[in-house]
């Protein structure tokens, strides 16, 4: 691990933040990283919304090499298929990019099944390289295997973060300048039947 990713890493606890400054300072790391790698080649940076939109702008910014924006917005649903429920990714129209320099920028990397599924779906255009940006990497709560290519801060907490474009519960704090953790989610619980 580089000395700049050992800096990135970060046991969150409740109420932990992370300052507008520190944000800043971290994505400019990331840019000149994806900016050395690209060798001032084009890149076609996948943004994912509604998480990402606000890192993606700031990241963007700090990358010297020619670039082109796509957007992509996820739809989960819960499919039925032979009597069983099943979740399913969908997104709208996918870019172009064969033979094209690929970077897929989101949020927060969780259990990484909506990135996997992204990712499969954009190399089925077979770029010539794909690659992840997440501004939070949470690998304790990864459900496959998926690593991100740069990440702005990893953290252990299973606490919700809000500012920097994520949002609260009630939809608020997508504004705010820094990042704060906020109230832990708590587990699914299974169904046991309907409650009188």
């Amino acid at each position: 691990m580089t000395r700049s990713r050992k800096a990135a890493v970060s046991h969150a606890r409740k109420g932990a933040a992370y300052s507008a400054e520190r944000i800043a300072s971290r994505v400019a790391v990331l840019g000149r990283e994806i900016s050395r790698e690209s060798q001032g080649r084009r890149l076609d940076v996948v943004v994912t919304l509604d998480r990402g939109f606000v890192f993606a702008a700031d990241l963007v910014r700090q990358i010297e090499a020619p670039i082109v924006c796509h957007f992509v917005r996820e739809d989960v649903r819960d499919v039925d298929q032979g009597g069983h429920a099943r979740r399913e990714v969908f997104f709208g129209s996918h870019p172009e990019l064969s033979g094209r320099d690929v970077l897929v920028v989101d949020a927060v990397l969780e259990s990484g099944v909506t990135q996997d599924f992204l990712l499969r779906r954009l190399g089925e255009s077979k770029p010539r390289s794909i690659r992840l940006a997440v501004l939070l990497d949470k690998p304790e709560s990864r459900r496959v295997a998926l690593e991100p290519d740069y990440f702005g801060f990893r953290t252990a907490s299973k606490e919700v973060w809000v500012g920097y474009g994520l949002a609260a519960a009630n939809g608020t704090g997508r504004n705010l300048r820094q990042l704060s953790s906020g109230a832990k989610v708590a587990p699914r619980k299974k169904s046991k039947g309907r409650k009188k």
